[in-house]
């Protein structure tokens, strides 16, 4: 039977073989999946023998990240921000991308902060559930057009200890939901090209809910959608951030500034791409006053 070193060394030669993206990271998940190794096991232990049924199953894994499936897929969940979350083919699989909508809310709602945030398209909860866990006061909703994604959802938010904080709603976008009801609107909506998704690396065209992904012929449908809608739902004062595609920004904005929206921006993710617009709802109508 292969040893931790040589069974890591072998899936990592295999996948940097067949173009998979940080084949050393991948197959050491795996292998620590397979194996119930740790990575510190595999740096203190490398020879440890893996039995025929954990030979097995790291054989399966490889073939399937072999595949392009996303090794999230393969194991079932995935980190985000401080918190781990279950995933299934249901949901999109979370990125590091989308912590950059947690960094600007945690910006702008200090620790000890009491508010209600609104999630629009949650998935698997990933932003409302990272915002809650590091929000103690904060309560959330999450809504989300699809029944599968939701039970995903809810599991998460049991799992982490957050389902007295965190309700969930079948529903499109902001329908039925009261005017002026939120702190906090977020959303991370489709946002890819039409034309574009057949160009997508297989571990997204191949694996991710469609739905998910297809913002119409210039990606911008569902922030057509949206603007006016969290505008109506956020109190005044109110703060909301969403997700964009990097040459997004423009549009976006312009769309928020149409709807209401003040102070406008566009924050940038950890690659200094444009990843999230977000302002306010002004307090004070549209006369620009602040207080």
């Amino acid at each position: 039977m292969p040893t931790l070193v040589k069974a890591w060394t072998d899936a990592q030669q295999r996948l940097k073989a067949a173009g998979v993206d940080s084949p050393a990271i991948d197959a050491r998940l795996l292998l620590e999946a397979a194996s119930g190794a740790t990575r510190l096991d595999i740096l203190t232990d490398p020879y440890r023998e893996l039995s025929a049924e954990q030979a097995g199953a790291l054989e399966g894994y490889v073939e399937r990240r072999l595949k392009r499936e996303p090794v999230a897929r393969i194991l079932g969940r995935k980190g985000f921000y401080k918190i781990l979350l279950g995933v299934t083919r249901d949901v999109l699989v979370p990125r590091p991308d989308t912590e950059s909508v947690v960094d600007v809310v945690l910006q702008a709602f200090p620790e000890a902060m009491s508010f209600t945030m609104l999630d629009l398209g949650v998935g698997s909860g990933a932003i409302l559930l990272a915002v809650l866990a590091e929000r103690p006061a904060a309560k959330g909703l999450g809504v989300d057009v699809s029944e599968e994604a939701l039970a995903v959802a809810r599991e998460n938010a049991a799992n982490l200890g957050l389902a007295d904080r965190a309700a969930f709603l079948r529903g499109d976008w902001t329908a039925g939901l009261g005017d002026e009801s939120f702190d906090l609107v977020v959303s991370n909506p489709p946002y890819i090209r039409s034309a574009e998704i057949e160009t997508l690396d297989p571990e997204v065209r191949d694996h991710e809910p469609r739905l998910a992904l297809d913002g119409g012929p210039d990606g911008l449908d569902a922030y057509r959608l949206l603007a006016p809608e969290i505008m109506r739902v956020l109190k005044p004062g109110g703060v909301f951030a969403v997700e964009i595609g990097w040459d997004q920004s423009a549009e976006v904005e312009a769309l928020f500034k149409a709807a209401g929206g003040d102070q406008v921006r566009t924050a940038k993710d950890l690659a200094t791409k444009d990843r999230v617009v977000t302002g306010v709802k002004n307090p004070l109508g549209s006369d620009g006053r602040t207080g």
